[in-house]
């Protein structure tokens, strides 16, 4: 409690006075901001000109945009003082990181009683050999878990259903987010706790269970001294997800050959094929929240539980995820609704629901947990609330980065001197839904 209270204060201090000077720094140099504020418009508008055209064209917008930044790099370092800028963006990034730790969740979860025969399954290829690495075989042997190598050519889901059959009763995957989906919802199905140990890339469903991403060995402690906590379940079209779906831009790029070798150069290549002006679109009917059925947005992302976005402190991870609804984020298209002759309001839109489908006239493209599919229409996602039993280590966090964190800077601020005064804060924060639209 003290190190938070100490990272509150620190956030509240030096973000009060970074905010101070910066704003003192526009006064007395004005207009030099509205330059840099132009230049840097100028330079996204130019980007996305160039991002959707091919040949002399995309050469043009992206140079035009390099050129912008470069002004903007011009009046930092000729206009004004570069010790100012410095200590303002500086301060903006002691600020965030003291927010962060003063924010962050650690929940005492009910203590469970270990299971008699827990099995981990690993995959020794995922994350760069982290299994290996960190000898978890050996590892789980130790604390009487039987470890099993997932090998070229096996069927994960067989080895798990075989390892229920001899009687295992807790399931422990150490491997990536779609390996981790398939024991999840074979545990799912008969009832069993279960332990992500996070041995894989990105471990994005690790990280909003509250697993330390950075304690792969402490993962198997799930099963020695672990808690317990009740999460939810997605699926599209009867296959089960624990992150998210994809479809639209990102899904379409990741199916193009060439795409693992070179990842950038690819999304530029699909972006003019989708949404430049000679572009064939997306293939993607859905209905909003408020009924109205649409075909317009350049990515759809169907999440289990809804993602916080566009905030400073836990972007991109899932406050709760137990609150029994999938997130639906629309990213819109330039062209906006094009069947219905009306623009999106803002760059994406986001809504919870318990439910969704998206149609099309032919296979979809998906990306389910990172992976790259094509199914069938209708897509018909479903959340499963409540039915995966989770075990995580003691030492662990227990509980999404994000899960404590308030929308809005002023909610932020309040909550920070709150935890500076020493006041304890609830472990479930309500996570306040956008608003619905049309």
């Amino acid at each position: 409690m003290r190190r938070r209270r100490l990272a509150a204060t620190a956030a509240l201090v030096v973000g009060t006075s970074t905010l101070v000077l910066a704003a003192a720094t526009a006064v007395s140099e004005f207009p030099r901001g509205l330059a840099v504020l132009a230049c840097l418009v100028l330079a996204g508008a130019a980007a996305w000109y160039g991002a959707l055209r091919r040949g002399i064209a995309r050469v043009a917008g992206l140079t035009v945009a390099v050129l912008a930044l470069a002004g903007v790099a011009v009046l930092f370092l000729t206009e004004g003082s570069p010790l100012v800028d410095l200590l303002v963006i500086a301060g903006s990034l002691v600020t965030l990181s003291a927010a962060s730790a003063a924010l962050v969740a650690r929940v005492e979860l009910p203590s469970a009683a270990p299971p008699s025969r827990p099995v981990l399954f690993f995959n020794p290829r995922s994350g760069g050999g982290k299994a290996e690495r960190f000898r978890l075989a050996d590892e789980a042997r130790a604390r009487g878990i039987e470890p099993i190598e997932l090998k070229p050519g096996a069927d994960l889901e067989t080895l798990v259903r075989e390892a229920i059959a001899r009687g295992a009763d807790g399931l422990a995957m150490a491997g990536g987010d779609g390996s981790q989906a398939i024991v999840a919802a074979i545990a799912a199905e008969h009832g069993l706790p279960y332990a992500c140990v996070p041995a894989g890339t990105r471990n994005h469903f690790a990280l909003d269970l509250g697993v330390d991403r950075d304690d792969v060995v402490g993962g198997l402690d799930a099963f020695v001294d672990g808690g317990a906590r009740t999460v939810d379940l997605a699926e599209v079209n009867g296959r089960v997800f624990v992150n998210n779906v994809s479809l639209g831009l990102y899904a379409d790029a990741v199916q193009r050959e060439g795409y693992r070798d070179a990842k950038l150069r690819t999304l530029l290549d699909t972006v003019p094929d989708v949404l430049g002006p000679e572009g064939h679109g997306l293939d993607l009917r859905w209905t909003g929240p408020g009924g109205h059925v649409h075909s317009a947005g350049a990515a759809v992302l169907v999440s289990n539980n809804l993602y916080r976005l566009g905030h400073a402190v836990g972007s991109g991870t899932r406050p709760r995820i137990d609150d029994g609804l999938l997130g639906i984020t629309v990213v819109g298209t330039p062209g906006g609704d094009r069947e219905r002759g009306r623009t999106l309001r803002r760059p994406w839109r986001e809504w919870a629901a318990p439910a969704f489908e998206v149609d099309s006239d032919g296979p979809l493209p998906a990306g389910v947990d990172g992976e790259a599919l094509v199914l069938d229409p209708p897509l018909r996602f479903r959340v499963r609330p409540g039915v995966l039993h989770v075990r995580i280590a003691n030492s662990h966090p227990g509980a999404s980065p994000s899960a404590r964190v308030p929308d809005g800077a002023l909610a932020g601020a309040i909550e920070l001197a709150q935890i500076a005064r020493g006041r304890h804060l609830n472990p479930e924060v309500s996570t306040q839904r956008s608003p619905e639209w049309t």
